[in-house]
């Protein structure tokens, strides 16, 4: 934890289940615990409930009568068309129209909002596009962000907050769990349907301890960070910048992906101008290096990150992140693929320097709950 300067309130409760606190984005994270199973929180998540603390995401709350205009051109969404109560998914953009972090956007009130992002330049960004602004811009490690995860989340929380279940996907409410504030937004980033909670430092403890005591027979548990890496894979859902060329370079070219290359181009409300980066990116419509892709594995082995993919004797990509899954006894990797391979049926192969040559197909994304019928259910 030598390299962390923001800290979560829950620090005494992920030691006590093993963590060592592993640095995310400056704060020490519980990637790991060595109490529990990694398998057995992916269940919980896939069939019950489980909760995490993700108070690392970085929260950003901007106020004043130019706020809007700030969000417009730091991001590739419309906030016309975000009311109060609204959340919207949204990318943000270096001035090469390549991709540099993603944000979550709340709509707090007409003139308030609060972005919550991971690790990368979205902080910096929107302070940029601040400047010269009539708007105020703070980063907030108070807020905390508690995330219950699974089918089973709304039953628990409808014990306790009148209507949650009238909560559309994507929307927040103000409201108060355990006679605490906080503010439940009905997001996530595991592909089934879930809550953030999100509520003050001082509150944080309480909420948790309440939620896995009460919550203990309805199969919720604490869940590690990395459980995460299982989820996204089969729900397609990137973590920068661990599916990015940051991680992976290129042989002759820095580091930057586009959002066609990354499939994230449905981010850009239709026909909007004016954020940073707007004109490479739709100059580079067309023009994508590769693709991200899915692969079906053969066996139960899993590749580490970074394995090289193989279209005979060429190698043509990369496995950013691979998962075995204990629910659906299949074996998927997202991947960096050339874009000729981003089809379904393309046989190639996965060089893993722990379990050697394994097969592999080309397979669209995501490969679970492909119409996201899970995550947006109403009632």
């Amino acid at each position: 934890m030598t390299n962390s300067w923001r800290f979560s309130s829950l620090i005494d409760r992920h030691r006590a289940l093993g963590s060592d606190l592993e640095d995310w984005s400056g704060m020490g994270t519980a990637w790991s615990y060595t109490t529990g199973d990694p398998d057995a929180e992916y269940m919980a998540i896939r069939t019950k409930a489980g909760l995490m603390d993700v108070s690392g995401l970085k929260k950003v709350h901007i106020t004043g009568h130019a706020a809007s205009h700030v969000i417009e051109r730091a991001t590739t969404r419309n906030m016309e068309k975000l009311m109060p109560g609204r959340a919207v998914y949204a990318c943000m953009l270096n001035d090469a129209g390549k991709f540099i972090d993603d944000c979550v956007i709340y709509r707090m009130g007409p003139n308030s909002f609060t972005v919550v992002h991971g690790s990368g330049q979205g902080h910096e960004q929107l302070t940029m596009a601040a400047t010269g602004r009539d708007v105020s811009i703070r980063f907030d490690d108070n807020l905390h962000d508690l995330s219950l995860q699974g089918p089973l989340a709304v039953d628990f929380l409808e014990q306790h907050i009148p209507g949650v279940r009238a909560l559309p996907y994507f929307s927040h409410m103000p409201t108060s769990l355990f006679g605490k504030p906080i503010t439940l937004s009905r997001t996530g980033y595991t592909g089934e349907r879930g809550y953030e909670i999100f509520c003050r430092a001082q509150d944080a403890g309480l909420i948790w301890d309440r939620i896995l005591t009460e919550g203990a027979s309805m199969g919720i548990i604490p869940c590690r960070f990395t459980t995460l890496d299982m989820l996204r894979t089969e729900s397609y859902l990137l973590f920068y910048p661990f599916d990015n060329s940051e991680m992976y370079p290129f042989e002759n070219e820095g580091p930057g992906d586009t959002l066609w290359e990354l499939g994230l181009d449905f981010t850009v409300s239709p026909g909007k101008t004016g954020f940073r980066g707007a004109e490479e990116h739709y100059r580079l419509k067309g023009k994508e290096r590769f693709k991200i892709w899915g692969l079906r594995l053969d066996g139960k082995n899993v590749p580490g990150n970074g394995a090289p993919v193989f279209r005979g004797d060429t190698k043509v990509g990369v496995v950013t992140q691979a998962m075995y899954s204990p629910l659906n006894d299949w074996t998927i990797a997202i991947a960096r693929l050339p874009v000729d391979c981003a089809n379904i049926g393309t046989a190639l192969e996965v060089r893993c320097a722990t379990h050697g040559p394994i097969k592999a197909t080309t397979h669209s994304l995501p490969f679970y709950d492909i119409d996201k019928k899970r995550r947006s259910a109403k009632g």
